[in-house]
């Protein structure tokens, strides 16, 4: 008898209340629901300010941007400055394993709905607050945005070309990345909580996410005592490891040891660079970069880019093409991974998304609910915690916004 194997979602069991917006808040729990948690957004009654983020649309009024951050989520509209609002909040957390918030530090007590007051209803609560720079210290009180992480945790100042501007990573690191670490501590703090029976809070921030990220800056930093500078899309440990013209366009290469780089000298045909006293070793290269370049640079003048990759591929030297997203979304390698995938919805009819970042043995991920409308699921929700025959007298009492 042939035994089949039933894929199941790694949290199919954890219900989430994501009681956040924009981005880093969002993200966090659009992980969580892409591994099979329930997801219940609650929304302010405008909606989450992410859904008129954009400049443009598709055919609905929301932003492609908020589709991007809220599938594998059902939405409820909640006014918590009303008492009924707060009721019927209150009555999703006695059945939520994990809330994430990221509003301004304060400003969840402000509204009654801060883990002291959530843990009194739910004593096995996971609460995870997201903020600019966490709920304490001298600078918790700055505004939550990338740009301002970025600034303040020296990410801007190492990005961009040498001698150049300071420059934003235009990929929200700092949001993304406290979504991420959240997420992680989310899933600890639950495995934790499988043996002691005990909530947890968890404090993160935009701030400390975009420092957790910078190892090879910290590290030199640590290391020497300087501040590190921006080197373009260079290495910081290795050269050459960075993009390098050719005759049409840049590409990138990665000769990051000392086996790659004599491979990479016979593949151009300058096998006297591996005799130069300054390119001899890393330390050598690293030290006389610019002269390093500008010899390389020389030679791969004389050939276009597809030339030069198909002869460094040949070598067995890391080499690619600098892609623009529609050249990295739009090819066999992105479609045979399923990075692209489509999502039913019921104004836009289909929604083009990007995939799943990596892939399970024994899990089938899966969007099994497309971004929602405002409130969408308002109904079912209450139904499903008891309130369903008090709609009405929700609705008066000004429970989902005037």
């Amino acid at each position: 008898m042939i035994e089949v194997k039933v894929l199941v979602q790694p949290l199919a069991k954890l219900k989430v209340l994501d009681v956040s917006q924009v981005m880093a808040g969002p993200f966090c729990c659009r992980l969580l629901g892409d591994l099979g948690a329930e997801v219940v957004k609650v929304e302010p009654p405008a909606g989450d300010q992410s859904r008129s983020s954009m400049h443009f649309r598709l055919a609905g009024e929301d932003s492609p941007g908020f589709y991007a951050l809220n599938r594998n989520k059902r939405s409820i509209a909640l006014d918590l400055k009303n008492a009924s609002g707060r009721e019927v909040f209150f009555e999703l957390v006695r059945n939520a394993d994990i809330l994430v918030e990221n509003g301004v530090p304060g400003s969840a007590k402000r509204l009654g709905i801060d883990f002291e007051a959530v843990r009194v209803v739910n004593p096995q609560i996971v609460y995870a607050s997201i903020s600019g720079f966490g709920q304490t210290g001298p600078w918790s009180d700055r505004p939550g945005f990338d740009l301002i992480a970025q600034a303040a945790s020296g990410v801007m100042s190492v990005m961009g070309a040498p001698k150049g501007p300071p420059t934003k990573s235009s990929i929200p690191i700092a949001d993304l990345g406290a979504g991420m670490f959240a997420a992680v501590a989310i899933l600890s703090a639950i495995i934790r909580r499988s043996e002691t029976g005990e909530g947890s809070y968890i404090d993160a921030s935009l701030y400390e996410a975009a420092l957790g990220l910078s190892v090879w800056e910290s590290a030199e930093y640590f290391a020497t005592g300087q501040s590190p500078m921006p080197i373009g899309t260079r290495n910081r440990m290795s050269a050459p490891y960075q993009a390098v013209q050719a005759r049409d366009r840049p590409f990138v290469v990665a000769a990051a040891n000392e086996r790659l780089w004599k491979r990479f000298c016979q593949a151009i045909g300058r096998q006297d660079l591996q005799d130069d006293t300054r390119f001899a070793e890393n330390r050598d290269r690293m030290t006389n970069l610019e002269q390093l370049i500008e010899e390389i640079e020389k030679t791969l003048a004389e050939a276009d880019a597809d030339t030069w990759i198909a002869r460094l591929k040949e070598a067995g030297v890391p080499v690619g093409s600098i892609n623009t997203f529609s050249e990295a979304i739009e090819n066999p390698h992105a479609d045979h991974r399923k990075q692209m995938i489509e999502i039913e919805h019921a104004i836009e009819g289909r929604i083009r998304a990007v995939g799943f970042p990596f892939a399970m043995s024994d899990a089938a991920l899966a969007v099994r609910r497309p971004p929602p409308t405002l409130a969408e699921h308002t109904e079912e929700i209450l139904q499903e915690i008891g309130l369903g025959g008090r709609l009405d007298d929700l609705r008066s009492s000004g429970a989902f916004g005037s």
